[in-house]
């Protein structure tokens, strides 16, 4: 029988999807699942991008120029200069998602071996990225003591390798819901510039950050633009995860020029996806302000509920809208799987995901889980309490 290669045997599986057949199958027995597993948000798409495309009057589907449309990228230059970030419209490719963003920054920087340091816990696909492009991830340990916060910069420092080409964060985090501050991103600028490294920007939720705290992007550092590459996406600000549009911004041409050839290899990004892309960008500032305003609520309930169970320790998320909660059990895996299969409240249960896929460090996250607070409250309370009930029955 043929065999398959090295690289898919070590591809990673998901932890946020690999739970997806126990759940179906509470479901096709008559269970209810609620889903804290995904980051899937309930806020509706906003309407202009809907009807961008509705009345969209397009004869033949065409493809799209490989770095996106025009129109696209000059509101998109216009969008990040409104954040504080000057970027012209050769410096953004459009991708399929911010996932392929990611893959072209990926094989752009680095080859089979090479090494990119990334703080953990992080999102669990960045282990994908790099299986694919035969890149190393060497991890620094965040921890849930310290609400998640940027490990001393020696720990960094000590990690560099002549392998090492790259930083990689993602700010606010996803799954810990940190906000780096911008003192934490020059001393990660420093870093890259006396190192000569890349520093790389998951940037896909900058609207969504709380008490009153600002995002600060790795390209409002002065000085970075050799350095700096953001990764961003449509699909968690504007509630439009079925989309699939993304970008890659950066100064620094080689990258750009490189990333180039990757996407030429898949053509173009979805047209009428950039469509809705593109007049989402008119989306009103009430929006983002309503958004964030029902995060905060659904973050404040979240936590205060999870902090009520004995033995449940939480970090609480400046951004995003996810949060790390460490559990009174050893293999949340376990849990987990237990919960769709064995477990119910009034024939409910809830889907989690084990924190042990955001680590790359063997052992680490085993007793801890992600949660996306995407619910509304009400439902989000009763999950928390379903949890509860849960842990006292599989700990008992």
């Amino acid at each position: 029988m043929p065999s398959i290669s090295q690289k898919g045997s070590a591809m990673p599986e998901s932890p946020i999807r690999k739970l997806v057949p126990f759940a179906e199958d509470a479901k096709k027995r008559g269970a209810e699942v609620i889903h804290l597993n995904i980051g899937q948000p309930d806020i509706k798409t906003p309407e202009v991008a809907l009807e961008a495309v509705r009345k969209n009057t397009i004869d033949v589907l065409a493809y799209s120029r490989t770095e996106g449309s025009d129109t696209y990228r000059e509101k998109l230059a216009r969008y990040y200069a409104g954040n504080d970030i000057q970027v012209s419209v050769a410096d953004i490719i459009v991708t399929t998602g911010g996932s392929e963003a990611l893959s072209f920054v990926m094989g752009s920087i680095a080859d089979s071996g090479d090494e990119i340091i990334i703080p953990e816990p992080f999102y669990a696909n960045y282990n994908g990225f790099a299986t694919g492009s035969g890149v190393k991830v060497v991890p620094v340990v965040s921890r849930i003591e310290t609400n998640f916060a940027l490990p001393p910069i020696e720990s960094f420092e000590t990690l560099v390798t002549p392998k090492t080409k790259a930083i990689l964060i993602c700010n606010p985090g996803n799954p810990t819901g940190y906000l780096y501050s911008k003192e934490e991103i020059r001393k990660l600028a420093a870093l890259a510039k006396k190192h000569d490294l890349f520093l790389i920007a998951d940037e896909v939720y900058r609207e969504f950050t709380y008490d009153g705290a600002t995002h600060y992007s790795v390209l409002q550092e002065e000085g970075l633009e050799e350095h700096a590459i953001i990764v961003d996406s449509v699909s968690k600000r504007y509630s439009m995860c079925g989309a699939r549009i993304g970008c890659l911004v950066s100064k620094n041409k080689n990258v750009i020029r490189t990333a180039m050839k990757f996407a030429q290899a898949r053509l173009s990004p979805p047209t009428y996806a950039q469509i809705a892309a593109e007049a989402a960008l008119e989306t009103p500032q009430s929006y983002f302000d309503d958004v964030k305003e029902e995060y905060v609520a659904r973050r404040n309930l979240l936590v205060d509920e999870l902090k009520k169970i004995d033995g449940v320790q939480v970090a609480t998320p400046k951004g995003a809208f996810y949060c790390i909660a460490e559990l009174p059990i050893s293999d949340a895996d376990d849990f987990a799987q237990w919960l769709l299969e064995d477990f119910r409240v009034n024939n409910e249960t809830v889907m989690i995901a084990p924190a042990a896929g955001f680590y790359a460090t063997p052992g680490l996250g085993k007793n801890q889980i992600r949660i996306a607070y995407v619910l509304d409250k009400e439902r989000l309370k009763w999950a928390v309490h379903i949890l509860k009930e849960a842990l006292n029955s599989y700990i008992g």
